[in-house]
């Protein structure tokens, strides 16, 4: 189901074992869980870093921030049906409902537990596998990060106006252009955002219109 086959099945149990289902706390699978934490931060790294050679640092730390987040591994593990294999003490995932932050938890404690069984290429392989996906959702503007959609009802909410984009100035040649687009909301013009392209350049400037309505700091600043 994992996609691997474990050569020391204690491992595999040990990375089920919450830790109200063990005998004592180093039974269960926290010390997995804290080693497949820094695997799978390293391992997302790296694909980012690979994957997106044009993005400043505030990008890729956007991107991993949805990609590992305990949201993101929660929804794996439940895509995988960990819980039901999962060994929990009494008075957990009652009502057939196993808590997120368990679901979490196991995703991080089978990083750790591949990774000792099989090395770091093992490991590897199985992060790529679920989270190549996630990347591509999250770059996309998906995952809660389609600014546009959430400016949209929050402009429609509180003003009764939808917001257009304003394309300000581009830069580049014409196979790698730059695009700087404000968000507007009514007479009001928000700060603006350079992007790759208009889609990019939208989004940030959606986000930058959200900060500013909220009294936050623009992430994108476009001098």
């Amino acid at each position: 189901m994992l996609g691997y086959e474990f050569r020391d099945a204690d491992l595999l149990r040990e990375a089920l074992t919450h830790a109200s289902g063990a005998n004592h706390r180093l039974a269960s699978n926290e010390r997995l869980e804290f080693l497949g934490d820094a695997i799978l931060g390293a391992v997302v790294c790296e694909m980012l870093f690979r994957q997106f050679p044009d993005y400043q640092e505030g990008d890729l730390t956007r991107i991993k921030s949805i990609v590992v987040s305990r949201r993101t591994c929660a929804r794996i593990s439940e895509s995988l049906s960990l819980d039901l294999y999962l060994f929990l003490g009494k008075g957990m995932g009652a009502g057939d409902q196993t808590p997120p932050s368990v679901l979490a938890d196991v995703f991080e404690s089978l990083i750790g537990a591949i990774f000792l069984d099989g090395g770091m290429s093992a490991a590897a392989q199985f992060i790529v596998r679920y989270m190549g996906p996630e990347i591509e959702s999250a770059d996309e503007g998906q995952n809660g990060l389609n600014y546009k959609s959430n400016l949209q009802q929050a402009a429609q909410r509180d003003f009764g106006e939808t917001p257009t984009y304003l394309l300000l100035d581009e830069k580049g040649p014409d196979h790698s252009k730059c695009f700087k687009i404000s968000a507007q909301i009514g007479g009001t013009r928000y700060a603006p955002a350079w992007g790759r392209n208009k889609k990019d350049a939208e989004q940030r400037a959606a986000l930058n219109a959200l900060c500013q309505l909220s009294g936050s700091p623009i992430p994108y600043e476009s001098d």
